[in-house]
């Protein structure tokens, strides 16, 4: 079933006006995001998501619906261990908690490019060639078990060839320069601090690209649902930042739920052809997984939480 080429446009509109409106919503408040405004922007963007999951499930029909819900409930998960280098990445350039806002709303905007042109290469790929879809398999396997034997390190982005590139090639100020990406120094153009958070942030954004689009193949090959699946996840990843951003060390077993996310889906890759698991299964098996890693989660550090509070 393919998609009318209105639907694309409309959907492209929705989100261009939802940024926009995000963007100048954020530039009005002119101070860092509460944690009650976090949580309000998140559960925003997640009804939003859910509610174009619904016109989804009519206009293409169950099967599609929950090819959407499961991609995007892959990709948000996924975006949590985004959150944890993004971070590291804000800690180490001292980005300003009013410039980091700055920096995830234009992030969004290149991941729409850069994702999408990854969604269509990934598709015509395996169309052309099945067998590429073993090797996602494989490679989904191979990323689960490095995300669950190796711990998130504090990674030392000055040592980073991006950083070191950027600083050969880039006229590049010292100083920080309120919001702005670029100022111009005794007659020249420079790119700020800023800029090269963002540029850092995109590479990143990149590279967990690399592992979270193969996910979704796992699940469906209709260009439309992975791309508006990604996308819709990508879309709450600013608000979900700040209201998980002093909340990390307490998902101290995310990374292990999301290697378990990331096998399962490998293994459903591979075994496809032969032993295809219904969708239904596929959305409980990965609802459970998380569930429960974040509750044991919870769990976990309820303790050491409550001693902090009564210090």
């Amino acid at each position: 079933m393919t998609t009318s080429i209105w639907f694309w446009i409309a959907f492209h509109i929705g989100v261009f006006t939802a940024i926009g409106i995000d963007l100048f919503a954020s530039k009005r408040r002119g101070r860092e995001l509460s944690m009650r405004a976090a949580v309000q922007r998140t559960a925003i963007w997640v009804l939003v998501s859910l509610a174009f999951n619904a016109l989804v499930w009519r206009i293409k029909g169950p099967q599609h619906g929950l090819d959407f819900l499961t991609g995007y409930l892959i990709e948000y998960s996924l975006s949590m261990d985004n959150i944890f280098v993004f971070v590291l990445i804000f800690a180490h350039f001292r980005v300003p908690p009013l410039a980091q806002r700055r920096v995830l709303v234009w992030g969004i905007v290149g991941a729409l490019v850069m994702r999408g042109t990854m969604i269509l290469c990934g598709i015509a790929l395996v169309q052309r060639f099945h067998f590429v879809l073993y090797l996602f398999g494989l490679f989904l396997l191979v990323t689960a078990a490095r995300m669950f034997f190796r711990k998130a390190a504090a990674r030392d982005f000055r040592e980073g060839w991006v950083l070191r590139t950027c600083r050969r090639v880039l006229p590049i100020t010292r100083e920080f320069h309120a919001e702005d990406f670029h100022v111009r120094v005794e007659g020249r153009w420079m790119l700020t601090p800023l800029a090269l958070t963002m540029i850092v942030i995109e590479v990143t954004d990149l590279i967990f690209a690399v592992d979270s689009i193969p996910a979704i193949f796992a699940i469906t090959r209709d260009p439309f649902i992975v791309y508006t699946s990604n996308i819709c996840a990508i879309l709450g990843l600013r608000s979900l930042y700040f209201l998980l951003a002093g909340l990390l060390d307490r998902f101290i077993y995310m990374r292990t739920g999301l290697a378990f996310v990331l096998a399962f889906v490998g293994i459903k890759m591979i075994i496809a052809d032969y032993l295809p698991l219904p969708r239904s299964l596929s959305l409980g098996i990965i609802v459970l997984i998380l569930a429960v890693t974040i509750g044991i989660s919870m769990l976990k550090t309820q303790n050491r939480v409550a001693a902090e509070n009564r210090k």
